[in-house]
């Protein structure tokens, strides 16, 4: 097996036990925002996969969110890190929350990991390997038109009375067997992967959001890209993945939208 992806495995397993433990135990709850939560376990679980990653990669970068860091001078490698996609799932009890590492070589996603653990669904994926879901190997949905899809989209925490995604939310419900809003991209993206989901998009989402989904996206045969319809980078402004069937139909909407938005 991919040795990144071997300790991404390893070290997704170690932080999904504390969020499992933590899903039923008391929680402190804290604001970053007016409705951005974090919890003791958003920073235990970072605290395990960083000082993990430091240990078996001296040499690489990590960016976690909520705020771990290392910066390493021309890193070739760095890993985006999301000790607890979902935090108000997990808050709130719903199910729906994950462990998730992306590692980046000179900024393409190579290895992705993306752990729940609750239903024990651990998706993984190497540039070039395919896409698993528990050691079975998955594939995108065949859904060759948006009119018999599902998808998804998210909202953000931060500044939400600015966020036009409604617009976009209203028009993908109109065309689609519907819309799905679960609070987890990692997750989101893990669903398009093995075709639970057609296709996905939002707008805002940070690098490690995406970083693990997207390479597992690609890697189970669909597409990830931007509005322009260029290669996702994580961490752009807007992410579109979906079977690749879908994708044209998607991405035709959402600048349709965009332009409608840019004219109000």
């Amino acid at each position: 097996m991919n040795p990144f992806l071997q300790a991404a495995i390893e070290i997704a397993g170690e932080a999904g036990a504390i969020l499992r433990a933590g899903y039923e135990a008391p929680k402190k709850i804290e604001y970053k925002g007016e409705v951005d939560l974090i919890t003791d376990f958003d920073r235990r679980s970072e605290e395990v996969v960083v000082s993990r990653l430091r240990e078996r990669f001296p040499d690489h970068a990590i960016v976690a969110e909520e705020g771990s860091r290392r910066e390493a001078a021309n890193a070739r490698y760095c890993w985006h890190v999301d000790p607890l996609d979902g935090t108000t799932n997990f808050a709130h009890g719903y199910p729906c929350f994950c462990v998730s590492l992306g590692l980046l070589e000179d900024g393409e996603p190579i290895v992705g990991a993306v752990l729940n653990p609750v239903y024990g669904e651990l998706f993984t994926a190497a540039r070039g390997e395919g896409a698993y879901l528990n050691n079975r190997p998955i594939r995108v949905s065949s859904v060759a038109s948006l009119s018999q899809s599902l998808v998804a989209t998210g909202f953000p925490t931060h500044h939400r009375k600015k966020s036009a995604n409604i617009n976009y939310y209203w028009e993908f419900t109109l065309r689609s067997h519907g819309v799905r809003r679960d609070g987890a991209a990692a997750l989101d993206l893990c669903a398009v992967a093995c075709g639970r989901f057609d296709g996905f998009w939002e707008f805002g989402l940070q690098s490690w959001d995406t970083a693990a989904g997207t390479i597992l996206v690609r890697e189970a045969g669909g597409m990830v890209t931007d509005m322009d319809g260029k290669p996702f980078q994580p961490g752009a402004r807007v992410v579109i993945a979906s079977n690749g069937k879908i994708h044209s139909e998607m991405r035709e909407i959402i600048a349709r939208v965009s332009e409608q938005v840019a004219k109000a």
